[in-house]
């Protein structure tokens, strides 16, 4: 079944991203899509661990959420860059992640670089160094808002 999922979702990608409805790009797009489904097939009997696609809200939710707070924090770099250079405060802290499980890493540390004002700089041993133009944006990180976001998301529901 997460196949038809990654069919779906890959379909719905190339036609997003090429912008065309003609026979001879939807049919590259098919025999593409159809290329990474055998490969994901092959990697899912290599490594016995099927990749599988949230069907619920969760992940829209998710990323409405993330679009919030890129919008907001970009207003509040902007005000931060044109304001006075006495509000800069440039950090850089190493933010705990243990509550995060260890294949949602990466999307932690995506987001915290998605968001202005932030940029993850090492992701290791359980924590990702920050690196902020302000403090209180690794203290917002460090009160787990965002991480347990991504903790309800990448629950390990199948």
């Amino acid at each position: 079944m997460h196949i038809v999922k990654w069919a779906a979702l890959l379909t719905v990608f190339w036609v997003l991203l090429s912008g065309y409805i003609q026979p001879l790009l939807l049919s590259f797009g098919a025999v593409s899509i159809a290329v990474v489904l055998v490969v994901l097939k092959r990697m899912d009997a290599v490594d016995q661990e099927p990749k599988h696609v949230s069907s619920g809200f969760q992940m829209f939710r998710y990323l409405a959420w993330l679009a919030g707070q890129v919008v907001s924090s970009s207003i509040h770099v902007t005000k931060l860059i044109w304001g006075s250079p006495d509000k800069l405060s440039p950090s850089l802290a190493k933010v705990s992640i243990k509550n995060v499980t260890p294949k949602a890493h990466v999307l932690y540390a995506n987001s915290i670089t998605l968001t202005p004002g932030t940029l993850s700089v090492d992701l290791k041993d359980g924590e990702v160094t920050v690196h902020a133009l302000e403090k209180a944006s690794i203290d917002q990180l460090e009160q787990g808002d965002m991480e347990r976001k991504i903790i309800s998301l990448w629950s390990d529901k199948k």
